[in-house]
């Protein structure tokens, strides 16, 4: 059997000893005290982690595209105008994904590394009566984080829906829904909040549900309808069993834990701590002299890092040489810079120790490449963040 390797890709993450072994416990009925007592604890702490007190929360078994879709088939009808700022690949997900139900697309396309100025949003808005927008908080394929409180107000004050595709930032970058004034914020269990795949992850605002009971036609997707989940998660809140569908009862069992861990935490200190890998990471890249996608700092992540390979240095090589280390990272993903490019998750509780083995692997696949790169150097430059 192959020695196991550290996960250091934009999800699925690293997940702590307590989240596995929630997930590997005897499976509860669903309709147990137990498990309805479990599920009514993530209904309350997702509203603290998402910042969302009025919110409500929803626990579906599926990916974080579930999630998106569920935002889309409950607030979209088919006619109404949706507005896409996009600053990558899922961006142009999203995009496709609301066509689906009839919405007529507007796309604000920003250059690969950067993001939608606020104008430019502006200048949409005002040209066209949109029904909601979406905004990606960070794009898994760029590393580009945009701010969504500017964009949140702009919403706000042309009556537009806003939905934040939160799959790479939930539990990870600041956020707070119902200050900021987001209508729907979503994610994917894998990424930032620790728990292994299987679970898509949403708090909408009392503004979002009110406009899903005013639809006037039904959604476009039977799975996905609130009518059918909203009545369960009512009545796990209030404690008391429902059905529509069977839940995903163990990953369930291991989001208490990994949203219990976020909040003991502090979440606060969790931004600030992710704040710091980031820039530490990235100042390890630059020691080496990697440069990133993300054009400024500001457009930069904290949950993930994407840096351009060197000019001599083959992506296909270099790939292959990080195969044989002890860390996993991961290719790109935009379409136009797919093979000039490399991914690398810092999210959850990723380790200073994971942090240093990952440096130390792209050091020496780099070397392995013919590109020089000193990885104690690199890793002094990381610890000058963390420990300055």
């Amino acid at each position: 059997m192959s020695e196991r390797k550290i996960l250091m890709i934009p999800g699925p993450i690293e997940s702590k000893a307590n989240v596995l072994r929630a997930l590997g416990a005897p499976t509860l009925s669903h309709t147990s005290p137990d498990f309805i007592k479990t599920f009514g604890n993530c209904l309350e702490m997702m509203k603290k982690v998402w910042g969302a007190p009025s919110g409500q929360p929803f626990i579906m078994a599926g990916s974080g595209t579930l999630a998106m879709e569920m935002a889309a088939a409950n607030l979209i009808e088919p006619g109404d105008r949706a507005l896409v700022v996009s600053s990558g690949y899922f961006g142009e997900r999203y995009a496709a994904l609301l066509e689906r139900f009839g919405a007529r697309v507007s796309v604000l396309r920003a250059e690969p590394g950067h993001t939608v100025s606020l104008p430019d949003v502006e200048q949409a808005l005002g040209e066209h009566r949109f029904k909601l927008m979406t905004i990606t908080h960070v794009d898994t394929s760029t590393a580009v984080r945009t701010d969504p409180l500017p964009l949140a107000r702009l919403a706000r004050e042309y009556g537009v829906l806003s939905i934040l595709d939160g799959v790479c930032s939930v539990g990870g970058e600041v956020l707070y829904q119902e200050e900021w004034g987001i209508d729907v914020v979503l994610t994917a269990s894998q990424k930032a909040i620790g728990v292994p795949p299987g679970l898509a992850l949403m708090v909408a605002s009392e503004e979002a549900i009110r406009t899903w009971k005013n639809r006037k036609t039904p959604p476009g997707s039977y799975y996905a309808d609130w009518t059918n989940w909203l009545p369960v998660m009512e009545a796990y809140a209030k404690g008391k069993p429902a059905y529509f569908g069977t839940p995903a009862v163990n990953l369930i069992m291991a989001l208490e834990q990994g949203l219990g861990d976020i909040l003991n935490e502090g979440l606060e200190a969790r931004f600030e701590r992710h704040r710091q890998t980031g820039q530490a990471f990235r100042a390890a890249m630059a020691a080496m002299g990697l440069e990133m996608i993300p054009a400024s700092p500001d457009e930069a992540a904290d949950t993930l890092s994407a840096a351009f390979f060197p000019e001599k240095v083959e992506g296909s090589s270099f790939m292959q040489a990080m195969a044989k280390s002890p860390v996993v990272v991961a290719g790109g993903l935009l379409p136009k810079l797919r093979s000039a490019y490399f991914r690398v998750g810092h999210m959850g509780g990723v380790s200073e120790s994971e942090l240093q083995t990952t440096v130390e692997a792209i050091a020496s696949s780099l070397a392995e490449c013919g590109q020089a790169a000193d990885g104690k150097n690199a890793w002094d430059a990381a610890r000058a963040v963390l420990k300055p």
